[in-house]
């Protein structure tokens, strides 16, 4: 059984986009899924795309950050069963629900909501399960293509072809694992609607009230877009949009007037807006923590913009 691997090597250097593709349709269509655990890593996995460093490692402290994220908030914030059998806990879910209970935590709460040192510490916990359980497993059903790993390792490496690949199709490939989530827990949860809008919101925070704090205090009460100073409070955009990231950098974060943000909406902006982004990241990196800016890089935002545009995102201004 791969889910118990501790060791896995590439199998392949060389890989064609059909092969990807073919791996592809196993893990969705024909791969055995006792938990959501795989759908969930693979989301994980897709929100950190560029949180990589040169050499295409993954630090396990990331991947299983947004994996806690996701879990918490599908597991305590709204309350959905996680396994495929009524009458057995999966692990991460015990885990979780003993958190919450543990610290009488409110249910509604949302994993970004709670203590920065509860946070951490639910992380390292879950992180042990997901080593044990989940790395192995999901390596196992794309047959050694996607990844490198050694559990003693605090990291995974990913095979140049395959990160490439899930950039490329980033839009597409996280529609369909929140698609194949949300249809797993609606099986095993079917008193609960709406189960897509639930999985594709899952990663949000609850509120970007701490990177409008950083960027107001790097660049001023400024929006970005029309360069206007507003006496109202600012709104925090995602320049390159939510739905096509789905997670939160302050990288990718800019302030906005309430007129610009509506107006911009889901696209992203022009081209000549990316170098001011480039220029404002520079001056927010000098001034904050540097675990903010970690793995992040111009040519990697560049990378992500066209991307997006290629994956369909409008062009604004």
């Amino acid at each position: 059984m791969a889910w118990d691997l501790k060791v896995g090597e590439l199998k392949e250097s060389y890989v064609t986009e059909d092969m990807i593709w073919q791996r592809l349709n196993y893990f969705f269509f024909d791969a055995k899924t006792t938990t959501s655990y795989k759908y969930g890593f693979f989301k994980a996995l897709l929100e950190n795309l560029y949180v990589m460093d040169e050499e295409r490692n993954l630090h396990y402290d990331y991947l299983f950050y947004d994996f806690t994220k996701i879990y918490w908030n599908l597991v305590v914030h709204h309350q959905l069963w996680q396994s495929n059998a009524k009458s057995q806990y999966s692990s991460i879910q015990r885990i979780l629900e003993d958190v919450q209970i543990e610290h009488t935590i409110p249910k509604n709460w949302r994993f970004d909501q709670l203590p920065v040192s509860l946070q951490q510490e639910i992380v390292q916990n879950i992180k042990k399960a997901g080593k044990q359980y989940v790395i192995g497993a999901f390596y196992g059903d794309v047959d050694g293509l996607f990844y490198r790993f050694h559990l003693k390792d605090e990291s995974l490496q990913m095979n140049p072809p395959v990160l490439q690949f899930l950039k490329k199709y980033q839009r597409l490939i996280t529609n369909l694992t929140n698609y194949q989530l949300a249809k797993f827990l609606e099986k095993y949860n079917p008193d609960f609607t709406q189960m897509l809008i639930r999985v594709e919101q899952v990663s949000q925070r609850e509120n970007l009230k701490e990177f409008r704090e950083l960027l107001q205090t790097a660049c001023g009460a400024t929006c970005f877009y029309c360069g206007k100073t507003s006496k109202k409070t600012l709104h925090v955009d995602h320049f390159i949009p939510w739905f096509y990231v789905q997670n939160d950098k302050l990288w990718n974060f800019v302030l906005a007037c309430a007129s610009c943000n509506t107006r911009k909406n889901k696209r992203v902006p022009s081209q000549h807006y990316v170098k001011a982004l480039l220029l404002q990241n520079q001056q927010v990196q000098q001034q904050v923590r540097m675990d903010y800016f970690y793995a992040y890089q111009p040519e990697k935002l560049e990378e992500l913009y066209q991307f997006a545009i290629s994956n369909g995102c409008k062009v604004w201004l």
